[in-house]
C-alpha cells in the first residue's frame, strides 16, 4: 500500500492558509453584492467563467497538458457535479439570508471536514481537543439558528439551511480534492469544476431564471472580479496545492478564522445589521477553532 505523502502544516503553509481564509471570508459578501443586481445561477456561471480563464492562462503559461487518462474521467466528472451542486446551494441560499449569516454558517465546513477526514484520510484522526473544538464551534451555529427561530425569521432559516448544506458538501469536496490530488493534476481538477459550473449554471439560469437585467453593473463587475478572478482563480489554485500537499483537516481548520473577517466585511460593505447572536456565534466558532488546533495523542 502506497504511503500517504501529505504532511502536517508548517508555519509557511499555515500563513498561506490563513491568508486564503481571509480572502474566503469575503466570498459570501462578494456573492451577496452581485446578487443585488442579478440572479443566483447567472452570477454563478459568470464567476466560473472568470475563474476558468485564470486557470487556463496559468495552465498555458506553465505548459500544462489537459489530456485525460482513462482513470481520470470518472473522478473528474464526480468532482464537477459535486462542485456545481454545492455552489447552487450557496448562491440560492445567500439569496435568502444576510451575507453575515452565510459567512458564519459556511465556516462550519472545516468541522464537517475534520469528521470526514477521520474516516477516509490516513493519519488525519480526530483527537480529544479537536472533538471539543468541534462541539464548541457548533454551539456558535446553534446560537444563530435559535435566534432566527425566536424572531420568526423564516426566510433567513431557509437561506441558513441551504448554506449549511453547502458547507457539508464543501467539506466532502475538499476531502475528495485532497485524495484525488494524489493522482490527478491540480489544473485538471480546476478545469473540470469550471467547465461543469459554467455549463450547468448557464442551462439552469436559462430554464429557471431567464434574467433580463444588465450584465454589467458596478456590483456585478466587482462581484465577478472578486469571487471569480481572486477566489475561483487564485484562491482555488492555492487551496488545491495546500490540500494536495498537507493533511486536509489541518489546512481546513484554519478556515474557522473566517467569521470575524466576514461579519466585519458584511457590516462595512453591505451595511448589514450585526446582531448579538453573530458576535456570540463568531466568538464560539473561533474559540472552537483554537482548541481544535491543539495537539494531543488520538
Amino acid at each position: 500500500m502506497k504511503k500517504d505523502s501529505r504532511k502536517i502544516l508548517d508555519k509557511r503553509a499555515a500563513s498561506l492558509a490563513l491568508f486564503l481564509s481571509i480572502l474566503w471570508s469575503g466570498n459570501p459578501v462578494g456573492t451577496k453584492l452581485g446578487l443585488l443586481d442579478t440572479t443566483p445561477l447567472r452570477l454563478g456561471w459568470m464567476r466560473f467563467l472568470a475563474g476558468g480563464v485564470v486557470v487556463l492562462i496559468y495552465s498555458l503559461f506553465t505548459k500544462k497538458s489537459f489530456k485525460l487518462k482513462r482513470h481520470e474521467y470518472l473522478p473528474l466528472f464526480v468532482l464537477g457535479i459535486l462542485f456545481s451542486v454545492q455552489l447552487i446551494f450557496l448562491n440560492v441560499g445567500q439569496n435568502y439570508t444576510p451575507a453575515s449569516h452565510a459567512v458564519l454558517i459556511f465556516t462550519t465546513y472545516p468541522l464537517w471536514a475534520g469528521i470526514i477526514a477521520h474516516f477516509v484520510v490516513p493519519g488525519d484522526k480526530l483527537t480529544k481537543f479537536r472533538i471539543l473544538g468541534v462541539i464548541i464551534a457548533y454551539l456558535g451555529i446553534v446560537v444563530v439558528f435559535l435566534n432566527n427561530l425566536s424572531e420568526s425569521s423564516y426566510g433567513y432559516i431557509l437561506g441558513d439551511f441551504l448554506c449549511l448544506i453547502c458547507a457539508i458538501l464543501l467539506a466532502i469536496r475538499q476531502i475528495f480534492i485532497s485524495n484525488l490530488g494524489q493522482s490527478v493534476s491540480q489544473h485538471k481538477m480546476l478545469a473540470s469544476q469550471a467547465i461543469f459550473g459554467i455549463v450547468i449554471f448557464i442551462i439552469g439560469s436559462y430554464i429557471f431564471e431567464n434574467p433580463t437585467n444588465s450584465f454589467f453593473t458596478k456590483n456585478i463587475v466587482i462581484s465577478v472580479i472578486y469571487t471569480g478572478v481572486i477566489i475561483a482563480g487564485f484562491a482555488f489554485m492555492a487551496q488545491h496545492w495546500l490540500l494536495r500537499t498537507y493533511l486536509p483537516s489541518r489546512v481546513i481548520f484554519i478556515s474557522l478564522s473566517q467569521p470575524i473577517f466576514g461579519v466585519l466585511l458584511s457590516w462595512i460593505i453591505l451595511n448589514e445589521d450585526i446582531g448579538l447572536e453573530l458576535y456570540i456565534g463568531s466568538i464560539l466558532v473561533i474559540i472552537g477553532s483554537g482548541i481544535a488546533q491543539k495537539k494531543n495523542k488520538p
